[in-house]
């Protein structure tokens, strides 16, 4: 089923034009803030970005802002990320496989059933969700193995044109269960999620500007996986105040 739906990801992702909410100038205003007097650790993390994405020849855009600082950041707890990324990986199994006695038995096993968002639950208990639900969801795969990332318990994330291995992660959340994932999980470094928020950041613009450029999507970048990505990282440093229901992958 995910092979098919990359086509469907980008219609979802394509946002009809509309006034700005009290958000959007919120969120305008905090990027225009950040960006008027970026300091040296600000600075120096988009140099490495730029540097990293230009020696693989992914195109860069000088004028993107700076994302917040330490300082600026929301740290998560390790029990946050660890029941954001059992959510999501329930409610993902449910978009790709339409297994209701599944998910019942899922969120029995790792008693998630206080874990889900508002939208989340929505889903979880719609006995016939539509199908670009389903693949809005199944996408969230991506959004899980990142949070696992920054749990510690993937040295690295995949190559961000290399579809996650569902078998392999969800053999991982089997075999820890729901206390041992939150017990040997080890969050990492805020400076190492800002360093990765800011590359998938200035990854994202790219695969979102060739979308509206009906370019080809650069060499090394799938647009699915980079949006969910940046979705996920964006949730883990707390941008903009959103939640997860909210959050926003700005470029």
């Amino acid at each position: 089923m995910r092979q098919l739906l990359l086509g469907v990801l980008m219609g979802l992702l394509a946002v009809p034009a509309a006034a700005q909410s009290a958000d959007d100038l919120d969120r305008k205003a905090l990027i225009e803030e950040l960006d008027r007097s970026p300091n040296a650790e600000q600075l120096a993390r988009k140099a490495r970005s730029v540097e990293l994405l230009r020696a693989k020849g992914i195109p860069v855009l000088d004028s993107l802002p700076v994302i917040v600082d330490e300082d600026r950041s929301l740290r998560r707890t390790k029990k946050e990320v660890a029941e954001r990324a059992l959510a999501l990986m329930i409610a993902a199994v449910k978009g790709e496989t339409g297994d209701q006695a599944l998910i019942d038995t899922l969120i029995d096993q790792y008693d998630a059933g206080a874990l889900f968002t508002l939208a989340e639950r929505a889903f979880i208990n719609d006995p016939n969700p539509s199908e670009q639900m389903r693949v809005e969801m199944s996408w969230r795969y991506e959004g899980v193995h990142t949070l696992l990332w920054a749990l510690g318990f993937y040295d690295a994330l995949m190559p961000p044109d290399q579809i996650v291995d569902v078998y392999e992660m969800g053999t991982l959340l089997r075999d820890l269960g729901p206390d041992g994932l939150r017990r040997k999980a080890q969050l990492r470094p805020q400076a190492a999620v800002l360093d990765m928020t800011d590359l998938v950041y200035r990854m994202n613009w790219a695969a979102v500007e060739a979308r509206v450029n009906g370019e080809p999507v650069p060499a090394g970048i799938h647009p699915g996986i980079v949006y969910e990505r940046h979705y996920a990282l964006n949730w883990l440093i707390g941008y903009a105040g959103l939640g997860w229901d909210e959050m926003r992958t700005d470029t």
